[in-house]
């Protein structure tokens, strides 16, 4: 959303109807015009037969605080009011601002990546002009290529003999490195370049992480190339290289949020046909040591020993959810569950409630939203906002499989919800580890120790099926022969687990 802003002068509000202003609509609205865009409000689905248009540019007015006085109404399904918005834009929004120098400066705000053409640059122009031919550098990558095509957008690729200042368009140069393009870089004549690059993005630090997986290893390439294909025109994505003894070799990834992660998940199986074991989400936390120093923490894995830790701080955000008044308990019910601390309620018209919550990030990234639209019927909406950290009794729980640590599996966790954790995801692996030839036992634990367990049993033979009647002592040989086979093969034998067993772990609660 910043990076398509920064490239515009104006923007549409689209609010519908009969739903009226969403907790999202606040946020996008309030960074474009953070932007100093023009905003026009745009009223959609008019035609529905609970469609409340006065209502709704009401809510614009008292929840947003613009003047929704000249809103326009349409309805983007029959196209009645699209010839007027369209007029709108072309009257209300001004023109590119002037430019203050003629040597080349273009924003890199998006790419993609083209098999036959390699790297293709979306660029805005601010100041000169780009043809083909010219030579180009990349100012922050300092990276050089020649421009092989320039074009805009009708809404296809159009091309065009050169690209002038205030047009947005595309730049094919032969670009084969991704790593070499960065969003937010500044495209200028390698020749006369400019005195320093422009202003790009901010830069953002992912505060949800998540390890992505090829459930076949042999695609471990595949989905490699994939991840660097979507970094090129993400740069909130990070990622790393990563392994552990259950999944493997796989990456080590961050986003802006939990509908981040989601987009990223399904461009990854959608575009690239890549299948993907995800798990469990985890937030960036704050150790402070005993020595005085502090780490930042993404992977329980990486977590210190407990005799060096002194405190830890989780990541707390403000939450603002819009939903009507009828389920207001529920939700307030669910917030508290989440160890939310109500900061404020209104009412921004009779039926509807506007709730403030402030609560840890780790409670809302697994299963909130889901439980949200559970509770309030499909018509609540969230937003949140990072508001700090905050000193909080987190600790690390362990899954151990047959006596052996799954580091896959580890969660830091708060203290107070780490035994009803802990025993979820031991009846979840049991119910989805097949039986062995011995008895598996799968433990949860907080350092040295057990807080709850389950067990997974052998096979059994009836290896006394053949003694009918006779000495009872030859039965009981059979049994002691039989108990010793399958101690000494607990001792050696390795416990298969299905990637069923992790998704059905990492499978949040409903």
């Amino acid at each position: 959303m910043s990076r398509s802003l920064a490239a515009c002068q104006g923007a549409l509000l689209v609010v519908d109807a009969s739903q009226g202003v969403e907790a999202q609509t606040l946020a996008n609205v309030y960074m474009a015009l953070d932007g100093n865009l023009d905003i026009i409000p745009v009223i959609n689905k008019i035609d529905l037969p609970a469609a409340q248009p006065e209502d709704a540019r009401k809510q614009i007015e008292e929840v947003i605080g613009i003047d929704a006085s000249d809103a326009l109404l349409c309805s983007a399904k029959s196209g009645l009011g699209v010839a007027e918005i369209l007029e709108a834009v072309v009257h209300r929004i001004p023109p590119p601002p002037e430019p203050t120098t003629d040597k080349l400066r273009a924003l890199i705000f998006d790419s993609s990546f083209d098999t036959y053409r390699g790297v293709v640059l979306f660029c805005a122009v601010y100041s000169g002009t780009i043809k083909p031919g010219e030579e180009i550098l990349l100012m922050r990558s300092n990276s050089r290529y020649e421009v092989l095509e320039v074009g805009v957008f009708s809404p296809e690729m159009v091309q065009k003999k050169s690209l002038n200042p205030g047009e947005v368009g595309y730049i094919v140069a032969g670009i084969k490195d991704i790593r070499s393009v960065r969003v937010g870089d500044t495209v200028t004549h390698l020749r006369a370049p400019a005195d320093e690059p422009m202003h790009g993005y901010t830069e953002v630090k992912p505060v949800v992480f998540a390890g992505f997986y090829p459930i076949d290893a042999d695609e471990f390439d595949t989905l490699r190339d994939s991840v660097e294909k979507l970094k090129l025109n993400d740069a909130s994505f990070f990622c790393e290289a990563e392994s552990c003894e259950a999944l493997g070799f796989g990456f080590r990834c961050g986003f802006l949020g939990l509908l981040h992660m989601e987009v990223i998940q399904q461009r990854l199986e959608r575009e690239f046909n890549a299948n993907i074991i995800t798990t469990a989400p985890s937030v960036v936390y704050r150790v402070y040591l005993t020595d005085k120093t502090m780490i930042e923490v993404d992977n329980p894995s990486h977590l210190p020993p407990v005799t060096s830790i002194d405190y830890i701080e989780e990541p707390m955000v403000i939450v603002n959810i819009l939903s009507p008044s009828t389920f207001l308990g529920n939700i307030i019910q669910l917030c508290q569950s989440k160890r939310g601390v109500q900061t404020n309620l209104a009412y921004p018209r009779p039926a509807t409630a506007m709730l403030s919550y402030q609560m840890p990030l780790a409670e809302i990234i697994i299963d909130f939203h889901d439980r949200l639209k559970s509770v309030s019927q499909g018509y609540a909406s969230f937003n949140y906002d990072l508001h700090g950290y905050q000193r909080e009794p987190i600790i690390r729980l362990d899954i151990l499989v047959n006596s052996e640590p799954m580091d896959a599996l580890s969660i830091l966790v708060h203290e107070e919800e780490a035994e009803h954790r802990g025993r979820q995801m031991c009846e979840r692996l049991a119910g989805s580890i097949p039986k062995h030839q011995f008895k598996i036992p799968i433990q949860a634990a907080i350092g040295g120790k057990i807080i709850a367990r389950e067990t997974v049993n052998a096979f059994r033979k009836d290896v006394t099926a053949k003694c009918y009647g006779g000495d009872i002592t030859r039965k009981r040989k059979l049994l002691e022969k039989q108990k010793a086979g399958k101690k000494r093969m607990k001792q050696i034998g390795n416990v298969t687990i299905p990637q069923e067993a992790f998704l059905a772990v990492l499978k949040s609660d409903t």
